[in-house]
């Protein structure tokens, strides 16, 4: 028999007992010991309501989810578009994300210039709190070792930390408007994410190139697929780690 010590060990790290884990998900004790003790697999719903009390991906409790057709399947239909360069994503796409969000935009970059000089971010914080969108931006901290080394690889050594300080000046006029936060981070910067509700764009870095030079996906969240969840929880991390703005 084959027992989930990777989930026993997560309930034990959450300071919290199997019983409390099946209060929190809204089973059976014995169920939660079946999972430990018997190693079996929750149906999904379970399995997520699991992950997120824990705090853990669901694949590290149970492994074998990454095999499972239907999560591969789901995964892949999230995959909206792929865009060999972050210049090649046509405006008009720009345009209508942000337009048509409704609920939530999340930033996390670290000067990002194009959102300032091309689509006007400070405008479209304003006019969108005002129709209670959620705001999370995360700029970057140009006194971090982190982002000073970015802009020495991409060779913007100066001009990075200088763009950063005046896009976080513009963002000043919006901090206090209700929804609206901005953060800024020292973290290495492996991704851009630029989320609209359900929509994500990811920018990937490569060494040496700057991020517009860097393909970008178009990801749209799907039930049951794990790209969308997996970049935003990076998101998620990040915001934890960064400092308040003003």
């Amino acid at each position: 028999m084959i027992t989930n010590e990777r989930l026993r060990g997560s309930i034990a790290s959450a300071g919290i007992r199997p019983a409390d884990l099946a209060e929190a998900v809204a089973v059976d004790t014995k169920t939660v010991e079946r999972w430990i003790t018997k190693g079996r697999m929750p149906h999904r719903t379970h399995r997520l309501s699991v992950a997120r009390r824990l705090e853990v991906d669901e694949a590290y409790l149970w492994p074998q989810v990454l095999t499972d057709p239907a999560t591969q399947a789901a995964s892949v239909a999230e995959l909206l578009e792929l865009y060999p360069s972050r210049s090649a994503v046509p405006h008009d796409v720009w345009r209508r994300l942000i337009a048509g969000t409704r609920e939530a935009l999340d930033v996390l970059i670290y000067a990002g210039t194009f959102l300032f000089e091309q689509h006007q971010l400070g405008d479209v914080v304003r006019e969108k709190a005002r129709d209670g969108v959620r705001f999370r931006i995360l700029l970057g901290d140009e006194t971090a070792t982190a982002v000073r080394l970015r802009a020495k690889e991409e060779g913007t050594a100066g001009g990075l930390e200088g763009r950063i300080q005046l896009h976080r000046r513009y963002l000043r006029g919006v901090l206090g408007l209700p929804g609206v936060e901005v953060r800024t981070h020292g973290t290495t910067l492996y991704n851009s994410l630029f989320r609209f509700d359900h929509d994500l764009l990811v920018n990937g870095h490569a060494y040496g190139a700057v991020a517009g030079q860097s393909p970008v996906l178009h990801l749209r969240r799907v039930p049951g697929g794990r790209m969308w969840d997996h970049y935003m929880r990076s998101f998620e991390e990040v915001w934890k780690l960064g400092g308040p703005e003003g």
